[in-house]
């Protein structure tokens, strides 16, 4: 039995990975200031925990978390593109300061490895499909920038300190526990509860763009590769985590309308600012290195994740 730190563990994907991580009999330890995770979120495991309440920022609380720790999962972030955009200063501060916060922290108490949890944000609007880890980075939002700037960390501590790092670039992760509230809800769980309410989701742009959506329990098994991969395949190498599959936001209201039983009809609204066009993964660079391999894929995501939101909400 090892100890693990999640930061940002009362979020969506955090929260999952705690879950997982418990079932694995494993020591877990969540860093959270609820800044977008819930309390709630918690609820099922939060006796079975060590909790630490406090921010990414401040080195006391997290030098707290990593203390006795394997290794650092770090999922914490000010989330969404169009948060960034609106306020990239203080996206920047949590983000990339918060982050080199957790590195500092670890090198500090000669914890082994960090896992990072990157976002297929980086590669903006490159035209190139399926995205690659060989493109160079083009971000197109403060938010893709900052976890570009994050990898960049995750490299430097891995050649200056020996820091074992690994940047897993997330695709679009959905499941249940996501948000379906507020102006920064992920689209599923958007789409899901406007459906459930009798109202019709709203949809940025013609619908026709897509992204590699990737149900959450494959994000959980993909960090806990990454935490027992061979040191030599953590150098903070981006590795993309998704199923290798486009979807495009006009399938989703489609498969959603048969499974929900419903014909209500989105309503288009002008595209956002820093949203990505088109989003596929290359996921070869992940199988060879970490041994990835996503196990549940898209049908039979969104039918478990629509079976969580209709019980939750």
């Amino acid at each position: 039995m090892a100890k693990y730190l999640i930061t940002g563990g009362a979020g969506f994907i955090g929260s999952n990975l705690a879950r997982f991580l418990l079932a694995k009999g494993q020591q877990v330890a969540v860093l959270d200031n609820f800044a977008t995770g819930k309390r709630q979120n918690m609820a099922d495991f939060i006796k079975d925990i060590t909790f630490i309440e406090g921010d990414i920022r401040d080195r006391a609380a997290v030098d707290k978390g990593v203390s006795g720790c394997a290794a650092i999962f770090h999922e914490a972030a000010l989330g969404s593109v169009p948060r960034s955009v609106e306020d990239p200063l203080t996206s920047h501060d949590v983000n990339v300061n918060g982050t080199l916060a957790v590195l500092e922290a670890a090198r500090a108490a000669g914890v082994k490895r960090v896992v990072f949890a990157a976002s297929s944000s980086a590669y903006g609007d490159r035209p190139e499909s399926p995205k690659h880890e060989g493109l160079a980075p083009r971000p197109v939002s403060p938010y893709a920038a900052n976890k570009v700037a994050c990898e960049c960390y995750m490299q430097a501590y891995a050649a200056c300190y020996g820091l074992e790092t690994v940047c897993l670039r997330y695709f679009n992760v959905f499941g249940p526990y996501q948000d379906p509230f507020g102006a920064y809800a992920a689209v599923i769980p958007a789409f899901v509860s406007s459906l459930l309410k009798k109202k019709s989701p709203t949809i940025f742009g013609d619908g026709n763009q897509s992204r590699d959506f990737c149900y959450v329990d494959n994000v959980c098994q993909a960090n806990w590769l990454a935490a027992n991969a061979p040191p030599a395949a953590c150098t903070g190498q981006p590795m993309n985590i998704a199923c290798q599959d486009a979807i495009s936001l006009n399938d989703i209201i489609r498969e959603l309308q048969k499974l929900m039983r419903t014909d209500i009809q989105p309503i288009y609204a002008p595209p956002r600012a820093g949203d990505v066009r088109d989003s596929l993964a290359d996921i070869s660079l992940a199988k060879a290195q970490i041994g990835y391999q996503p196990k549940v894929f898209f049908a039979q995501g969104l039918r478990q994740a629509i079976d969580w939101y209709t019980k939750n909400l």
